[in-house]
């Protein structure tokens, strides 16, 4: 409602085309917020990632691992975006050692094995987990296996590694042009 106000505003002024600093509010209130930023459907993975304040560990390890060109093409991937806080669940250097350009080949290792091909919703996942009888296997960009897991109350899913490390979904079904992010907090390994 506001932005219609704001465009008849700009039309009575005679000021011709709204300016995007009138579009953007009305953008914002639609699109979901995840690390103080509004994640606008029309911009891909790495566009929206980089305003998130929750993913500046995740941003700058994509950097390192060369990662940003193949996350702004037009996948459709379906990433699970570990937070800040997730990345600080590692012992402690393990970031830091990660992002060496000596470790390049881990670093990728490791963020490929959080995208999946394709675009999958939080439905398509619990769908995908009912339909296996309680346990969906997800191959990963990496080549290795993801396991999606329902919640006790089944409102709630999990992506769990190979080792047994049990991330949950935090935020489900942040859309984006090339694909769909799932925000999580624990990062997993392969």
């Amino acid at each position: 409602m506001r932005f219609v106000t704001r465009l008849m505003l700009v039309a009575a002024l005679g000021l011709g085309a709204a300016s995007p600093a009138l579009i953007q509010p009305a953008l914002a209130q639609k699109a979901p917020i995840v690390g103080g930023a509004p994640m606008f459907p029309q911009k891909n993975i790495v566009e929206n990632a980089v305003n998130s304040k929750d993913h500046t560990t995740l941003v700058a390890a994509v950097k390192a691992a060369g990662l940003v060109d193949t996350l702004m093409t037009p996948g459709p991937f379906t990433v699970f975006a570990p937070t800040n806080a997730a990345f600080n669940k590692l012992p402690p250097g393990t970031v830091a050692t990660l992002v060496k350009p000596e470790n390049k080949a881990t670093l990728t290792s490791i963020l490929t094995y959080h995208v999946v091909p394709g675009r999958l919703t939080a439905a398509d996942l619990t769908k995908m987990v009912k339909d296996a009888g309680g346990e969906a296997k997800l191959k990963t960009v990496n080549g290795a296996t993801l396991s999606v897991l329902p919640g006790r109350s089944g409102k709630s899913l999990f992506i769990a590694d190979a080792k047994g490390n049990v991330s949950r979904i935090t935020i489900a079904n942040v859309m984006q042009s090339n694909g769909v992010i799932h925000v999580v907090n624990t990062v997993v390994m392969p």
